[in-house]
């Protein structure tokens, strides 16, 4: 397959599409294969000819080592394909080193999507099909028409949630269609499976007005146990969520406002701890009031002491800080009224390093450009400064969904999200603001929380055995 190179405004046709492009920043992630000279500073010049002409190194694996050459596999990152060329030509002028080859290993791990269908069951003989299918699969339909919960048992139902998106704000591209979010939605039913072991699956529908999104997922909802809402720009999701909750009987989230909200709440209280304050003494601020600054705002202010400060765009946006308890004020003020600032803008670079204030927590969380890059803010004087790399929704949806999925619950409750939040940061150890997103540990103490929380909160079908919460 052919490198495309980063998107281009001719392949988005909608102004919003490309609107939301020419904001963006894109990085250019390759895999360069050196064979290098094996004897001593060789990999240091490699090193040191990438990063002179701007290239950013990650990880560095062997590939094969000999007597007299060593091949790796060097993970590089360029602000651009021009920076790009640059690497490529400063690696190619070295005495020592030979490239091999280029290779783009995201577009290679998308190659047929990421996710299949396998069975749990395979039919490998007519007495395994007679079980499988027909004739023995009626009596199995015959007892789910008698009893509905028993589909619970013996379907796929309960342990199956719907992600769902019109693609119509997909993470920092904006309105580029449900087809050309699909990668996303696969990457999110990926990690379902492999960190909490929920069966997800990728839905996509076509954009429309709201009530035709509610009632598309709502005539669905039978297939799954919960449903989460990926990437729908606002102010659509405000009303799609609650109007979908109201016609369905399983768990609703937006995870871009409530799984955001959730993540974030525990960085913040996190960050907390770490600096030795009271979270009830911080003032906070949110810049940027769409779904997820909304959501940040409305949690937040049900745990501090205090009106949670935002600065927003659009009318809208102010009246639902407003309606929230919320204190709309300008972002000047803002920055400097706020002991907390988290930004949502999906506007690179918005905040200038003069603005920070010495003993700030800023959570410049755009991607894939913060507001502010961390470490400007550190040298500014802010004493914790992270972006959306490090706080990130794979803290939260997994251990949300599987603890909801667990009792059976009827709707997730704020008691959830708070729930939520508190195991998340009870997990991180020493320094960490937040735990490893990849530990299956920490999903487990999510999913224990938020299914307390669903029975104490009496939204719980079942009340799951006391060894679960062990």
């Amino acid at each position: 397959m052919s490198d495309p190179g980063p998107p281009r405004l001719a392949d988005f046709p909608t102004e919003a599409a490309q609107s939301a492009l020419r904001r963006v920043e894109w990085r250019i992630d390759r895999t360069l294969r050196l064979r290098n000279d094996n004897q001593p500073g060789v990999l240091g010049e490699v090193a040191g000819a990438i990063g002179t002409v701007g290239g950013n190194i990650g990880d560095i694996r062997t590939v094969q080592r000999g007597s007299a050459h060593v091949v790796r596999d060097l993970d590089v990152s360029c602000a651009d394909l021009t920076m790009l060329d640059r690497v490529l030509e400063s690696v190619r002028r070295l005495a020592h080193t030979r490239l091999l080859d280029v290779r783009d290993e995201v577009l290679r791990v998308h190659v047929g999507g990421k996710l299949k269908v396998v069975p749990r069951y395979p039919v490998g003989s007519p007495a395994d099909l007679r079980r499988v299918y027909t004739p023995g699969v009626a009596e199995v339909c015959r007892l789910i028409a008698r009893e509905p919960a028993a589909a619970d048992r013996y379907t796929m139902i309960a342990n199956t949630v719907a992600v769902v998106t019109d693609g119509s704000a997909v993470l920092g591209l904006g309105d580029i269609g449900p087809v050309a979010g699909m990668p996303v939605m696969e990457g999110k039913c990926a990690l379902l499976a492999q960190l909490v072991q929920v069966d997800a699956i990728p839905i996509l529908l076509q954009p429309g007005p709201p009530e035709a999104l509610v009632d598309a997922v709502a005539r669905i909802a039978p297939t799954f146990g919960a449903i989460q809402l990926e990437d729908i720009a606002a102010p659509a999701c405000f009303t799609i969520a609650p109007r979908l909750q109201e016609r369905v009987s399983i768990p609703v989230v937006h995870d871009d406002q409530h799984g955001t909200a959730t993540v974030v709440l525990a960085a913040v209280t996190r960050a907390a701890q770490l600096v030795g304050r009271p979270l009830g003494s911080l003032r906070a601020g949110v810049v940027g009031l769409g779904a997820a600054g909304t959501a940040i705002a409305e949690l937040l202010i049900q745990v501090l002491d205090q009106p949670v400060l935002g600065a927003g765009r659009t009318a809208d946006s102010i009246e639902r800080l407003t309606a929230a308890g919320g204190t709309p004020v300008t972002l000047e003020e803002l920055l400097s009224r706020s002991d907390i600032v988290i930004a949502t803008t999906a506007q690179p670079h918005l905040i200038a390093a003069e603005q920070v204030r010495p003993g700030q927590l800023i959570f410049a969380l755009s991607n894939p450009v913060p507001e502010i890059l961390p470490e400007r803010a550190l040298a500014a004087g802010a004493a914790i400064a992270v972006d959306g790399s490090v706080v990130n929704n794979l803290l939260g949806f997994p251990g949300l969904f599987r603890g909801a999925l667990d009792t059976r619950a009827r709707r997730f409750t704020p008691g959830m999200f708070l729930a939520a939040a508190a195991a998340i940061a009870a997990e991180a150890r020493g320094e960490e603001l937040v735990p490893d997103a990849l530990d299956p540990g920490v999903h487990r103490a999510v999913a224990r929380a938020v299914a307390r929380a669903a029975v104490a909160g009496e939204v719980a079908r079942v009340v799951p055995p006391a060894d679960y919460f062990e």
